[in-house]
């Protein structure tokens, strides 16, 4: 397996990190804006980010990856393909904004959650926790005797997400904080 700390330090240099005037998307006002997507739709910082990911996530032995559309997606696509050389293969699903109004009607797209699975919950950039919350809420509709055993992120903005996530006794584990971007 590669070499998680060369990864991190690889990753960490691949990070758009803008100073500027930015809306986010919880409607917060910020000097500084990490751009999740540009990240995670370059093919080597997409592939340091899903190794570093499953490291993270061998411990816990998840069944299952997600998150909320659209940051999430690319970040889900790759941690569910190198899932299966780790030993530890793993289904995906992304969880919709909006449920379909048309078709099946799915709120959440991939094979079906099962009661008792093990969930991951992947996101790009974590600020008040609002997408991984609604993950989380989708998830555990979808099947209640799932269990969510973290939030991954790829960067903590340090907004009080972490706390959002553990009220709702989900632990929020990053590969960086904004400090460490800084």
């Amino acid at each position: 397996m590669p070499d998680i700390a060369d990864l991190r330090e690889k990753l960490k240099a691949r990070i758009d990190f803008l100073r500027g005037d930015f809306t986010l998307a919880s409607g917060k006002k910020s000097d500084f804006y990490i751009n999740g997507k540009t990240t995670t739709l370059r093919p080597d910082a997409l592939n340091y980010a899903a190794h570093i990911f499953l490291d993270m996530m061998r411990p816990a032995q998840p069944d299952r990856v997600g998150g909320l559309t659209l940051g999430a997606d690319a970040l889900i696509g790759a941690i569910t393909a190198f899932s299966f050389d780790y030993g530890m293969p793993m289904e995906g699903f992304i969880v919709r904004k909006e449920v379909k109004s048309h078709g099946t009607g799915q709120g959440i797209e991939g094979p079906p959650i099962q009661d008792g699975q093990r969930i991951a919950i992947i996101e790009d950039v974590v600020t008040t926790g609002g997408s991984a919350v609604q993950a989380i809420e989708r998830v555990r509709e979808a099947a209640p005797g799932a269990t969510i055993i973290g939030v991954y992120a790829l960067v903590d903005r340090l907004d009080g997400g972490r706390e959002v996530l553990e009220k709702m006794g989900v632990p929020l584990l990053s590969v960086f904080t904004k400090d460490d971007l800084l």
